[in-house]
Parts: C-alpha cells; structure tokens; sequence
C-alpha cells in the first residue's frame, strides 16, 4: 500500500524517529502504526547495541530542584560529542531523566533503568534510552545520579559552562531568605571551583588520617633528623591541617573573602549572625561531566583517511 506524507508526519510525531526511518517501518508493516512503533523499537535497541561499545565521555550534568527547595537531584547522561551535548533534543531528554531521577526510588542503576519511563510508560528508562541513541546517533549513558532532600532547610543549586559541572548544596537553617540562599549559592560556587571531597573534618575517615600523619612523620623526620619529638609532631600537625584545608569544604578558604584569608566555614557563620540564624552545611554533590571516563583520543584526518581507502 502507498505510504502517505500524513502517516509519516504522525508515525514521527508518535515516536521522535527521522521521516525516513518512518517511512521504512510504515512500508514494512502495510500502514500498521501499532506494528510500524513496535518495529523503530525494535530498530532503536538493535542501534543502541550496535553502539554500545563506543565510549560516550561528554554529555552534561542537569540538576533539578522542587519549588519548595526540599528536595533535589543531579544526573549524568553521557554521549561521544560535545556537539551532541549541546543539541536541544539532547538537553531535553535529560531534563526528563532528571525529573524520573527525582522521584525514584530504585535502588540502583539497574533498578532505575528498568522503572517505567514516566514519559511514556509502555517504554522502560532502558528502553527509551534506546530510542534516543536511535534518533541521537551516538552511543548514550545515563552513568550517574543522586538526590538530596533537605526538610530541614534547603537544597542549593549551580550549574557551570552549561552542565560541565553540577553542584548541589544540602543547608540546613532555621531561617531562609535571600541573603541566606545568596550565601548557599556562593557555597556552590566554591564547591564547583575548587572540589572539595569532604564538607567538615569530622567526615574524614579516620583509617586515611592516621596514614597521613604516618607519611607526613616519616617525611617530616627525613628532612630534620636531629629535631626532637615536639618540632617533629608540630611540623606534622601544620602539614596535616593545610592539606584537610585543602580537601574540607568548610576549611578551604572562601575564594570570595577579602581578606584573602577566611574560610568558608567563617563565612557561612558570618552570614547566619547578621541573619540571626543557625545555619549547618550538611553536604554536598559535584557532578563534572566526564570525570573518571578514559577519553578515546581521536585522529579524524586518519579516521577519514581510512574510509576513503587512501
């Protein structure tokens, strides 16, 4: 039977497939838009394995926050380019991940893939993966995400270079008004810039703190073997609190300060006194896009040599 150009703008409408792509499942099943749907699935998942393999490293991270600030969430969906990373159709579909993502309730990456899309929920998380790697042309990934909910206060949000980076401020407070959030969104900000991998000292393992002062008294004994314990013990303790202020959130220093000097732990109590608050940062996400992924470097004036065969 003849196609028409009717069907084949509402077979594209229905799934998000190109025209052609339409066109082709309309033909094979004789018009059937039930079976026409079944068969671009069916295509999609055979894409999507035939792509797997390709290592998806770009991509970008998309934080989303409920309107009464309690709750939040941050995801990582991957793809091969930036160029892909940058298209709308990209973006949109990991808003919506971002919005399944937020009221899940799996407990794993497994889990959540196999949730139905609550989109289209004839479709799985996986499957309509699938579909966009489909549409997309490029292997896809959702590799990470996690949620944060603050009843106590509210979650903080900032997203840089466009969803590089993703960060999520958990702040616990008696008080939230526009200066305090000011404040929480500059904690965001330091937490972005400078990476942080704990909020206090008090989340530090104490295994790893003990191996730290074992090296620093091996090196520090190294380099002055005639001093006794006191200027020994005194050269670790400096050491080791310049590094916890390196990695500590709250005793980095605040990369706004004048003074070039107070910490962000200073900063955030400054704030909460002339607010005549209690404020409590309890935590922290940072999401950048990528990290951790080894990149395949490319060489495509060989990679187009080779397909023309010179």
């Amino acid at each position: 039977m003849a196609i028409t150009a009717k069907q084949v703008k509402e077979l594209r409408e229905m799934t998000g497939a190109g025209m052609m792509d339409c066109k082709k499942a309309l033909t094979a099943t004789d018009g059937d838009f039930d079976k026409a749907i079944e068969f671009l699935r069916e295509k999609g998942l055979a894409t999507a394995e035939k792509k797997a393999g390709r290592i998806a490293a770009e991509g970008i991270v998309k934080v989303l926050v409920s309107e009464d600030g309690h709750k939040a969430v941050a995801v990582e969906v991957n793809a091969e380019t930036d160029f892909v990373a940058k298209n709308e159709k990209f973006q949109a579909y990991v808003g919506q991940v971002a919005e399944q993502a937020m009221d899940t309730e799996a407990a794993d990456m497994e889990a959540f893939l196999a949730e139905p899309w609550k989109f289209d929920n004839t479709k799985t998380v996986k499957e309509a993966l699938a579909g966009q790697v489909a549409i997309i042309g490029e292997n896809m990934n959702i590799r990470r995400y996690e949620q944060v909910k603050e009843d106590a206060g509210f979650v903080a949000s900032y997203t840089h270079m466009g969803g590089k980076i993703g960060v999520l401020v958990d702040v616990v407070s008696d008080v939230v008004n526009d200066e305090i959030k000011e404040m929480a969104k500059n904690v965001c900000m330091q937490v972005a810039a400078l990476k942080p991998k704990y909020t206090s000292r008090a989340e530090v393992d104490q295994d790893y703190l003990a191996k730290e002062e074992e090296i620093l008294m091996a090196a520090a004994k190294n380099e002055k073997p005639d001093a006794n314990d006191k200027i020994i013990t005194g050269m670790v303790k400096g050491r080791l609190n310049k590094e916890l202020k390196e990695i500590c959130l709250l005793d980095q220093v605040y990369v706004k300060a004048e003074d070039g000097k107070q910490s962000v732990g200073k900063y955030v109590d400054e704030v909460a006194k002339a607010n005549n608050a209690k404020i409590t940062i309890k935590g922290f996400v940072r999401m950048e896009t990528g990290e951790g992924i080894e990149k395949k470097q490319e060489d495509f004036a060989a990679e187009v040599a080779a397909q023309m065969g010179m």
